[in-house]
C-alpha cells in the first residue's frame, strides 16, 4: 500500500523500467523525495509510482551508483519511463591507503575551508541573475552563464537539487545517529514506514546543525513529538 503525505491531487501513477545498461535492475530503491512515497523496482525492474512535474525521485540500490531523476511534464505522458542507472567500481581489496590524501593535506586549499556538494558547485557555476548586472554584461564584465541560466531556469532546478541533496544527507546523519529500531521500538513506527517519517522529520525541522554536532538529547523530544504527529498521518490515511 502506498501513502504519501500532503500529496498534490494532480499527481499521476506512471510505470517505469530501470535498467544497468542492457540488463534490468529489480530491488532499487525510488524514493519521491516531494512526497515521501517509498517504492521498490519488482521483476524485470519494473515499478509505478505518483508523481507530478517537478517532483524528484531518487534510486538507490546496492551495488549501484544513486541517482536523482527530476520528473517533467514529458516523462508523465510517456507509456513507460526509461531510467538507466550504473554500476559502482569496484574497489581492490589489495589496496591500502594508510594516509588520506585531500586538497586540504597536499596544501592545495586551506585547512577547514567549505566543501560543497556536486549541486553546490554546479549552482555556484551557475550563478545567480540580478538585473542591476546587466550593466556589467554592457561593459563586458559580466560572465554570461547567471543570464543563460535564468532564461533556461537551469538555475532554480539546481537549486532545488541542492535542497534535495542536503535532505539526503540530513537523512543519512540521522540515520548513523539511530538505528532502524529505534523508531520501531520505541517511537513505535512501523517498519515500512520508517523511512518515510526520516523525510518526514527532515523536512518538518531545521536540524541540520544539530545532526552535524550529533545532539541527541536535543534531537530525541523533536523526534518524538512529530512521531506522534506522523502516526495519525499514517492512521488518517489507512482509514
Amino acid at each position: 500500500m502506498q501513502f504519501s503525505f500532503g500529496q498534490n491531487l494532480v499527481r499521476k501513477e506512471i510505470l517505469g523500467q530501470i535498467f544497468e545498461q542492457s540488463t534490468t535492475v529489480d530491488g532499487v530503491n525510488i524514493i519521491n523525495t516531494t512526497s515521501h512515497v517509498a517504492k521498490v523496482s519488482g521483476g524485470n525492474g519494473a515499478f509505478s509510482i505518483a508523481v507530478k512535474e517537478g517532483d524528484v525521485l531518487v534510486f538507490s540500490a546496492f551495488s549501484m551508483d544513486s541517482l536523482k531523476y527530476m520528473i517533467t511534464a514529458e516523462d508523465l505522458n510517456l507509456e513507460k519511463l526509461i531510467i538507466k542507472m550504473k554500476a559502482n567500481k569496484i574497489e581492490l581489496k589489495e589496496v591500502i591507503i594508510n594516509t588520506q590524501i585531500t586538497a586540504e593535506n597536499l596544501g592545495i586549499v586551506p585547512h577547514g575551508q567549505k566543501t560543497y556538494t556536486p549541486a553546490e558547485r554546479k549552482l555556484a557555476t551557475a550563478g545567480d541573475f540580478k538585473p542591476i548586472s546587466l550593466l556589467g554584461l554592457l561593459g563586458g564584465s559580466m560572465p554570461l552563464d547567471p543570464v543563460i541560466n535564468k532564461i533556461s531556469g537551469r538555475t532554480k532546478r539546481l537549486k532545488e537539487l541542492v535542497a534535495v541533496e542536503r535532505k539526503e544527507m540530513n537523512i543519512e546523519q540521522l540515520g548513523n545517529l539511530f538505528e532502524d529500531a529505534y523508531f520501531i521500538d520505541y517511537l513505535k513506527i512501523p517498519s515500512e514506514y520508517v523511512l518515510g517519517f526520516k523525510f518526514y522529520f527532515v523536512e518538518s525541522q531545521d536540524i541540520g546543525v544539530l545532526l552535524l554536532e550529533k545532539n541527541k538529547s536535543k534531537i530525541t523530544p523533536l523526534m518524538a513529538e512529530l512521531a506522534l504527529k506522523y502516526k495519525e498521518i499514517i492512521a488518517s490515511e489507512i482509514k
